[in-house]
């Protein structure tokens, strides 16, 4: 594939989780990302996390720049004269006390794309506190409404904000103003927050408040645990199945599969309504193992599907037939998620060693 974004050049300053998946689905596209690493220590995923570090970092150049000493400051300025985008994820304003934030960047490079990735944004009350996904989650009602009916808020089983709501956030206003400043010449300040975009993720709560006033209590909204045909069911081997069978159609096409016409008789509704189906549902769920459910109804368009384990995901047929998983270091990566003219993105190399490039960019080890 012609890499869509070659040419694009992307200094990348970033570390931890978001910046650093934000910036491999734009190397995945083709642009040369340029990690800019402490000496020494570098990004802490490093140490914290290597896989995870190795996930995150495939196709990316790294070069070592200490921002408190003024001559690797200019480096910098030096790099960012011919770079495309700048992406940071530091608190608001440190960069500019470093003496390379963006309006001194501008002045030298007029088209550059300068992204802050923070967690509250460059404004507003919270904008100099510290965070993590859970927080942010937190804030913007995603975590009230995460879990079973009763129960305790559930945390997710990925980072809903530093990814959904930071990384990919920030990779659309990174495209975006690029394309602006390839129009216009001019680049711009990208200001996203993951408190804003993962707020920006709760169409479906926001669509129930707005139609009743208020949001549903945890778990009891259509689409997180409220309606018995829209549930997850506990199986003989105390697995689970994902009935997903939210319109009529699916619901009856299980209901033949099953061979229990006297379930369709049964109101699919919310409440006490529901209750008998749900009841009926639990029943039959713990009659089968899961992986026989998965075979009786493979030919079922029902909508009702195992709920696989991790190392299951990966190795489903239709991950395979997709060329979705790959290789970094020698272990299961996952490619770009977007196909384009029956392509997948760019291969990219392994996460690089610290500094592995400070001698072909830098001129320096």
């Amino acid at each position: 594939m012609n890499p869509l974004l070659s040419g694009l050049t992307i200094l990348d300053l970033s570390r931890l989780l978001p910046g650093p998946f934000c910036s491999l689905y734009l190397a995945q596209l083709g642009a040369t990302v340029i990690k800019i690493e402490e000496p020494g220590t570098g990004d802490y995923t490093r140490l914290l996390s290597p896989d995870l570090f190795q996930l995150v970092n495939r196709g990316k150049q790294s070069i070592t720049l200490d921002l408190k000493n003024a001559a690797d400051v200019e480096r910098f300025k030096q790099l960012a004269k011919t770079a495309d985008v700048v992406l940071e994820s530091f608190r608001p304003g440190v960069l500019d006390r470093l003496g390379c934030g963006y309006d001194t960047l501008k002045a030298i490079n007029p088209r550059l794309v300068f992204c802050a990735l923070t967690g509250y944004g460059q404004d507003g009350p919270w904008r100099d506190k510290a965070g993590h996904d859970l927080n942010y989650c937190g804030y913007a009602g995603v975590l009230d409404q995460t879990g079973a009916a009763d129960t305790a808020p559930a945390m997710s089983g990925f980072q809903i904000a530093d990814l959904a709501g930071g990384a990919l956030t920030a990779a659309l206003g990174i495209v975006a103003a690029t394309l602006g400043a390839k129009a216009s010449g001019t680049g711009c300040f990208v200001d996203a927050a993951m408190l804003d975009g993962t707020l920006a993720l709760q169409a479906t709560t926001l669509a129930t408040l707005r139609a009743l006033g208020s949001a549903a209590s945890r778990g009891g909204d259509m689409l997180t645990g409220a309606l018995p045909n829209y549930a997850v069911y506990e199986t003989a081997d105390g697995a689970h199945m994902a009935m997903g069978a939210l319109e009529g159609k699916f619901f009856q096409a299980f209901c033949k599969a099953v061979q229990r016409p006297d379930l369709a008789k049964m109101p699919m509704a919310p409440g006490k309504p529901g209750e008998p189906l749900r009841t009926a549902l639990t029943a039959l769920f713990k009659s089968r193992t899961r992986d026989a459910w998965t075979l009786l109804l493979a030919d079922a368009d029902c909508c009702v599907t195992p709920v696989l384990k991790p190392a299951e995901a990966l190795d489903s047929v239709q991950a395979g037939a997709r060329g979705l998983v790959t290789a970094a270091n020698g272990k299961p990566a996952i490619a770009l998620p977007l196909v384009f003219d029956g392509l997948r993105g760019v291969a990219v190399a392994d996460a690089p060693k610290l500094g592995a490039d400070n001698v072909a960019i830098l001129g320096r080890a």
